[in-house]
C-alpha cells in the first residue's frame, strides 16, 4: 500500500492511491536511479536511534520528512522525524499524561500504526498489559499534524468483543477501494473491514483469519502482483536472549492463502525468513512499513536489542530490503552494522 502525498491543491481530493511495498510514502513518481558507486557512497551505522523505540511505524508527510512512532517506552508514544531515514530527531509525543488513552486500566500503548485517512492523521494503537490478552484491544486517535496533538477516539474493539485473544498490533491498509485493519498476536492474524473514515469497524463486517498462531506485528504490502504478509515470531522482549525474527509469506489475494516458496501454508506454520539475530543484535523484528528512496530501493525500520547493551531497550534499526526471486530479505538475513545510506536527492 502506498499512501501518496500530493501537492496542497489536490491533497483533500486524493491523498493516497495505490497499495504496494513503498507504504505510507509520498512515492513522488521518481524514476529509479542507480545507487552511488560503493567507493563513494556514504555509510550509516546501526542502530539509527540508540534509544528504545519498539514496534515502529513510519509515514512520509508533505513537508518531506519521515515521521516514526513507537511503543511508549521513552514517552507517551514518541514521535521522531528524519529527512533521510538515518538521522532522527525527537519531536515530542502523541499524548500527554492528561490526553493519553486510559480505557485499559494499567495498560500500555503498544505498536502504533500511523496513516493519513480522509484529511487527517489516524494513529491506530494497541492498549494492553502483560497477561491482559482477554481485555486488551485496538484504539484510534486523530490529529491534523504528524506531530499532533492527537485526540483519542477510544477502542475500535477489545479481545472480548471481537473474539480474538490478544488483539494487539494493528496495521491499516487499503485494497480495492476498501479500508481494512489487520491485527493479532500468536492467536491468529485477522483482518476486518473498517468504516469509510477508518474510525470504527464497518457495520456488519466479519473478521477473516489470514494465518495461524505463528506471528504478531503484521505488515502487508503488494509487490509484483503478490500480497506479502510479514510478521515477527519468537520472543520479543528478553533482552540479549530475545529470539524475535521477521518472516513472510505471500498470496495472490489479501485474504490468502499465504504460502512459502514451496507453496506450504503459513496457516500451518510455514514461512520464508526475512531476518534473524546475529552476534551484534538480538531479536530483530516488528518491522515498520517499507519506505522507498529516490533510487527505488525499499527500506525497513525495525527494532532489536544491542547484545552488548540490552539495557538500552529495543533500539531503532534500518536495513535495505533485497528482492530475490520474488522474495524479500535483508542482506545475509541478519541486521547490518554498517551499510550504504538510502539515496535521497534533497
Amino acid at each position: 500500500m502506498r499512501k501518496l502525498f500530493f501537492t496542497a491543491a489536490v491533497l483533500a481530493a486524493a491523498f493516497f492511491a495505490s497499495a504496494d511495498c513503498a507504504s505510507k510514502s509520498d512515492g513522488g513518481g521518481a524514476v529509479p536511479q542507480p545507487a552511488p558507486p560503493a567507493d563513494t557512497a556514504a555509510y550509516y551505522h546501526n542502530p539509527v536511534v540508540d534509544r528504545s523505540l519498539p514496534d515502529p511505524s513510519v509515514i512520509k508527510a508533505p513537508d518531506g520528512y519521515f515521521y516514526v512512532y513507537a511503543t511508549e517506552d521513552i514517552a507517551r508514544t514518541p514521535i521522531f522525524r528524519s529527512k533521510d531515514l538515518v538521522h532522527w530527531v525527537q519531536m515530542g509525543a502523541c499524548f500527554t499524561e492528561e490526553t493519553r488513552p486510559s480505557w485499559e486500566p494499567d495498560g500500555g500503548i503498544w505498536a502504533p500504526d500511523i496513516n493519513y485517512i480522509k484529511g487527517q492523521y489516524v494513529l491506530y494503537y494497541a492498549m494492553s498489559k502483560w497477561g491482559g490478552e482477554l481485555t486488551c484491544g485496538v484504539g484510534a486517535a486523530t490529529a491534523d499534524s504528524p506531530v499532533g496533538p492527537f485526540t483519542d477516539h477510544g477502542p475500535l474493539f477489545r479481545s472480548s468483543t471481537i473474539g480474538v485473544q490478544n488483539s494487539i498490533d494493528p496495521f491499516y491498509m487499503e485494497d480495492g477501494g476498501k479500508k481494512y485493519l489487520i491485527w493479532g498476536s500468536f492467536h491468529g492474524i485477522y483482518c476486518i473491514q473498517l468504516s469509510d473514515d477508518g474510525l470504527s469497524v464497518k457495520v456488519g463486517a466479519q473478521k477473516r483469519q489470514l494465518i495461524g498462531n505463528l506471528t504478531e506485528g503484521s505488515y502487508v504490502c503488494k509487490h509484483d502482483g503478490y500480497y506479502y504478509l510479514f510478521g515477527s515470531m519468537g520472543s520479543c522482549c528478553e533482552g540479549a536472549q530475545s529470539t524475535y525474527q521477521v518472516v513472510v509469506g505471500r498470496s495472490k489475494s489479501l485474504f490468502g492463502p499465504y504460502v512459502d516458496a514451496k507453496g506450504q501454508a503459513m496457516m500451518d506454520g510455514h514461512y520464508e525468513l526475512v531476518m534473524r539475530g546475529n552476534a551484534s543484535f538480538a531479536g530483530p523484528g516488528h518491522n515498520a512499513e517499507f519506505m522507498q528512496d529516490d533510487a527505488g530501493q525499499d527500506w525497513m525500520l525495525y527494532h532489536a536489542y544491542l547484545r552488548a547493551h540490552p539495557e538500552k531497550g529495543r533500539v531503532l534499526m534500518l536495513d535495505r530490503i533485497e528482492w530475490v526471486n520474488g522474495w524479500p530479505q535483508v542482506a545475509g538475513r541478519v541486521p547490518s552494522t554498517t551499510a550504504a545510506v538510502p539515496v535521497f536527492h534533497h
